[in-house]
C-alpha cells in the first residue's frame, strides 16, 4: 500500500482536479484506490460526489466523513471512530472531507508541541489522520491512498503530510508556483526531522501505530499551461523554464548544475494542457473528463480531447506508480 499526496502551498493550479481524476484513472486500470479529501474546502469530495449525497453525509451526524471520525479527540471524549469509506466503485473509494475538518487545526498545533515534549496525547493526535486511513484500508484494501490537502502550511497539512510515503507536486506555470516551492522544500525537511526526532524520543510502551514520515517528492506536474499550435505560449515559457533549478534547489536541496530543460527532466510527471471546455461537462455528467460520451455533449473536437485527456492521465498514473513502486497497466 502506497500513499502519495499532492500539495503545493499555492492554491488554484488544478491540484483537487489532478487528484479527482487520477483516482478515477487508477481504478480504471484495476488499481484499487482510497481518495481521502484532507482540504476542509472539501471540493474533490464535491466533484466526486452529488450535492443530494453530500447534504447526507454532513447532516446524518454519523461518522461519514472525515471530521466526524475526529470527532471524539476534538471534543475530549475518546479517541478515533473508524471512519466511514463512500464507495464509487469496485475499485475506488472516498473518505469525505468536510468544512468542519478546519476547526482541528489548534488541536493538532498543540499536539506537535506535545510530541517534542514527548507526551503520549500528543502523538496519539498528531497520527489521528495516519491511523483513520489505516482502519479505512481494512473496509477497502486499497493498494494506493490519493490524498488531496489545501495550500497552506498549516497544522492540518501537517499532520497529513507526515501521514504519506510520496509526494507529487502540481505547478501552474507562474510566479506564485515557484514560489510555493521555494516555501515548502525547507518546509517539508524541518517537519520530517522533527517528527523523527521526536518519534525516536518517544519510548513510552503503547501499541500506538505512528507514520514514518518520510514524504518523499516523486516529481512535479505542469498544470494549465497556455498552448498554441501545441507549444506553450511564450508567457508561460519563462516560468517553466526555471522550474527543473528551483525544483532540485529547494525540494530535493542539491546543487544545481548542469540542469535539463523542462522538456526532459526526468522529475516532470507531466505537462497537462487545459480542459476548460470539457470541465462543465464533466461536472454536469459527474463523471471525470476521459468518461465523457456523445450523449454528455462530447461530439466532434470534444470527443477528440476526451481521448487525449484518456491518454494524458493515463501516463501519468503510470509514472506515478512507477516511481512509488507500483505496477499498473
Amino acid at each position: 500500500m502506497k500513499t502519495v499526496a499532492f500539495f503545493n502551498n499555492k492554491g488554484g493550479v488544478g491540484k483537487t482536479s489532478l487528484v479527482y481524476h487520477l483516482s478515477w484513472m487508477f481504478a480504471d486500470r484495476g488499481i484499487p484506490v482510497l481518495a481521502v479529501d484532507l482540504d476542509p474546502q472539501s471540493n474533490l469530495t464535491s466533484m466526486f460526489l452529488s450535492e443530494k449525497r453530500l447534504e447526507e453525509l454532513w447532516q446524518d451526524g454519523d461518522a461519514n466523513t472525515i471530521s466526524d471520525s475526529l470527532k471524539p479527540q476534538m471534543v475530549g471524549t475518546g479517541d478515533i471512530k473508524s471512519p466511514h469509506v463512500e464507495k464509487l466503485s469496485d475499485n475506488l473509494g472516498l473518505i469525505p472531507g468536510n468544512l468542519a475538518l478546519s476547526n482541528y487545526e489548534d488541536e493538532l498545533s498543540q499536539a506537535w508541541t506535545e510530541c517534542s515534549a514527548e507526551k503520549e496525547r500528543g502523538f496519539r493526535i498528531t497520527s489521528a489522520i495516519y491511523r483513520i486511513i489505516q482502519l479505512a484500508i481494512i473496509q477497502h484494501p486499497a493498494q494506493i491512498i490519493l490524498i488531496d490537502i489545501g495550500p497552506n502550511l498549516g497544522a492540518i497539512n501537517r499532520a497529513a503530510l507526515i501521514s504519506t510515503d510520496f509526494i507529487v507536486l502540481p505547478l501552474a506555470p507562474d510566479l506564485f508556483s515557484l514560489q510555493g516551492l521555494r516555501n515548502l522544500g525547507p518546509t517539508l525537511r524541518r517537519w520530517r526531522s522533527q517528527w523523527k526526532k521526536a518519534k525516536s524520543n518517544f519510548t513510552q510502551d503503547t501499541n500506538l501505530l505512528l507514520p514514518e514520515g518520510e514524504m518523499n517528492p516523486i516529481g512535479y506536474v505542469v498544470m494549465q499551461h497556455g498552448v498554441r499550435d501545441s507549444r506553450p505560449v511564450q508567457a508561460y515559457q519563462r516560468w517553466l523554464d526555471k522550474i527543473p533549478s528551483i525544483y532540485r534547489e529547494y525540494i530535493l536541496d542539491e546543487k544545481v548544475q548542469n540542469v535539463p530543460d523542462t522538456n526532459d527532466d526526468p522529475y516532470k510527471l507531466a505537462q497537462l494542457k487545459h480542459y476548460r471546455s470539457l470541465m462543465p461537462l464533466a461536472q454536469e455528467a459527474n463523471k471525470p473528463i476521459f468518461y465523457l460520451k456523445p450523449a454528455d455533449g462530447a461530439i466532434g473536437s470534444h470527443g477528440e480531447a476526451v481521448q487525449s485527456c484518456y491518454k494524458d492521465f493515463h501516463e501519468l498514473a503510470k509514472k506515478i506508480a512507477n516511481n512509488i513502486g507500483l505496477n499498473i497497466k
